[in-house]
């Protein structure tokens, strides 16, 4: 009986590489630090429905993407979505439309991430602090000191900085990732109880704290009511408010909102402030996925590629690729 491969993230990454390596007959056994799958791809279920906090939507372009997401529409997983798109600069909003092919989860984003895990084995709200080798087999550490294993790999599905420090046992790997930049973004949801007279349903932003707005019910699947909008930071905002009380944060992004959107904006019935620490890659690279398959450790993540779910997906390919090469 062989031991199964490890798998530190069930985001997009990971779960692609899981179903790579399912697939081809290999067992695999998932950890996450949450409490539920999707990573950046999660939705955040709240007395104002569910809300796609991390990642509004996502594009396919490489041929092999392609064909999963028209699998995943076949199965009712995704669906695409056209909202009137608006550009905002200097103050003035200007329709922004572009022949751009936008795909959402159904009926909430983390619909995909759930599919994709499927029945496979999972270890929620545990997060790994160490990886590390005993004889020919590895083992994984918890922060509550508990230690799962044996495997016969490990792939590491973090954020770069996260996996750095769980690459430690192939420093050359832990260098690439440590040397990856990774931006903040402070996301914040507002929910009206009587819908904004407005005809955006989602706007990019320049010369505001804010650089993007989303009306939740344009997309397919979501409640109507209320009238739910998601808005994300800038980068450069986020990093120099990294240590804003939630609080302040809403407020400051709500009057940013109320500024851009070109109507009356009332007082929210229900507000919420998530800060995603490592929201994007600075730049993108062209690694794939980071391998050392003589150890038998390999790192995967949209860091690797271009930092969209796109890239997430395929370097969780690649990961499981090189794995199974080495195995063949």
């Amino acid at each position: 009986m062989n031991a199964p491969i490890a798998i530190i993230g069930t985001g997009i990454a990971g779960l692609s590489a899981a179903q790579a390596l399912h697939a081809a007959g290999h067992d695999v056994e998932l950890f996450d630090k949450s409490r539920g799958s999707g990573g950046r791809m999660a939705s955040k279920r709240s007395d104002a429905g569910s809300l796609d906090l991390g990642a509004q939507y996502f594009t396919a372009r490489d041929r092999r993407f392609v064909e999963v997401v028209q699998q995943w529409q076949n199965r009712g997983w995704a669906e695409t979505w056209a909202p009137e798109l608006y550009n905002s600069q200097a103050g003035q909003l200007s329709p922004s439309p572009d022949e751009q092919v936008r795909w959402v989860g159904a009926p909430r984003m983390s619909a995909i991430s759930r599919a994709l895990l499927g029945a496979l084995p999972v270890h929620f709200s545990c997060r790994i602090t160490e990886v590390f080798r005993g004889g020919s087999h590895w083992s994984l550490q918890d922060a509550d000191g508990n230690s799962h294993g044996p495997f016969s790999h490990v792939i590491v599905a973090t954020p770069a900085p996260q996996a750095s420090a769980l690459l430690a046992c192939a420093p050359k790997l832990a260098g690439v990732a440590a040397s990856v930049v990774m931006e903040p973004t402070w996301a914040v949801a507002l929910a009206f109880d009587t819908p904004l007279d407005t005809r955006v349903e989602g706007c990019f932003i320049q010369d505001s704290p804010l650089d993007w707005v989303a009306r939740n019910r344009s997309k397919p699947g979501r409640d109507n009511h209320p009238d739910t909008w998601v808005l994300h930071a800038s980068s450069a905002w986020s990093r120099q408010h990294l240590d804003l009380a939630k609080e302040t944060v809403i407020e400051h992004l709500h009057g940013a909102f109320a500024e851009l959107i070109g109507c009356a904006v009332p007082a929210p019935s229900f507000t919420l402030a998530h800060r995603w620490l490592y929201a994007r890659p600075a730049q993108a690279h062209q690694w794939g996925a980071l391998a050392d398959a003589d150890l038998g450790l390999y790192a995967c993540g949209d860091w690797c590629l271009s930092g969209r779910v796109e890239g997430a997906w395929l370097s969780g390919q690649d990961a499981a690729r090189r794995l199974l090469e080495h195995l063949a």
